[in-house]
């Protein structure tokens, strides 16, 4: 429950965070940290406006995918403490919760009718596939490094000792960090800014959404960097106690964020033909962790 609430605080400064380090690189004044939390306090305050040619699916697919993000949330851990979820294969779950919200993100898009927002879902859910073998290839090496197969037990279990540890944990935290990118298509795989509705992914499929929904799917997006934040946390927390543990939580959410915004600043958005090449890349840099996992083991002939 701990890493439960940990993650909801983060939440709240994370996107602010990557908005104020945007601002700081560019050299303008820029919002405050809190800004993009107060543009959904005032959508949360809104009524949702639904277009006649929509069907159910459109209504309630904000709600799924909202939801889908919560629940992978009680499965992630924090050092000594276990999700508010765990059991053997829990990061299974963590991913296919994940993929239903994405599901209905993709079907409500396609609900709308609109060509515009048909190519943005068409998008989504190839770059959601191309990404899914880099994470799987992931956690299965940690899991062969450990020898379990749930979040909390391979965290606790993951020590980095050597200088092969070392190298695993970086590509591990690369990898990581580009599913962030993908999953909230952010640069260089999108353009949050964009309003090109040829070349957007993620802005496209919401052009519809309004107020409440709007509110509860831009929420999600803070939490889910925030989920992927944790994730990488734990790769060096191990069982370090509560005192030291929670600052460096929080200060690696921190350290995300900047280079997020970072990242954002100085590198410009792919060409949208190289997207897929460059998402399958990051398998190819997890096949390199499994091939460091079995050399830490002696396995590798």
């Amino acid at each position: 429950m701990l890493s439960f609430v940990l993650i909801l605080i983060a939440s709240v400064f994370f996107t602010g965070i990557i908005v104020r380090t945007k601002s700081m690189a560019s050299g303008r004044k820029g919002p405050g940290i809190m800004q993009p939390v107060k543009d959904v306090v005032r959508l949360f305050k809104k009524g949702a406006v639904y277009s006649r040619t929509t069907s159910f699916i459109f209504q309630i697919a904000p709600t799924i995918y909202f939801s889908s993000v919560v629940m992978a949330m009680m499965v992630v851990p924090f050092g000594q403490s276990r999700g508010f979820i765990s059991f053997n294969g829990d990061f299974v779950f963590f991913a296919y919760v994940l993929a239903l919200g994405k599901f209905f993100s993709i079907i409500s898009a396609l609900d709308t009718g609109s060509s515009f927002e048909g190519m943005g879902a068409s998008r989504e859910a190839l770059y959601s596939l191309l990404a899914e073998p880099a994470f799987f290839i992931l956690m299965g090496s940690f899991a062969l490094l450990t020898g379990y197969t749930s979040f909390h037990e391979m965290f606790a279990a993951l020590h980095l000792g050597s200088y092969i540890s070392y190298a695993i944990a970086i590509l591990a935290t690369f990898v990581l960090v580009m599913i962030v990118m993908i999953e909230n298509s952010r640069m260089p795989i999108d353009d949050p800014k964009t309003h090109l509705e040829l070349t957007m992914i993620h802005e496209v499929m919401i052009l519809d959404n309004s107020g409440f929904d709007l509110g509860l799917i831009m929420s999600a997006g803070f939490l889910k960097f925030a989920l992927y934040g944790a994730i990488i946390a734990n790769l060096f927390l191990g069982m370090v106690p509560y005192q030291y543990s929670i600052p460096l939580f929080f200060i690696i959410q921190g350290l995300l964020a900047v280079v997020i915004g970072l990242i954002e600043s100085f590198i410009a958005r792919f060409r949208m033909s190289h997207n897929p090449q460059f998402i399958f890349a990051l398998t190819s840099v997890s096949l390199l962790i499994f091939f460091g996992v079995l050399l830490v083991l002696g396995k590798f002939v």
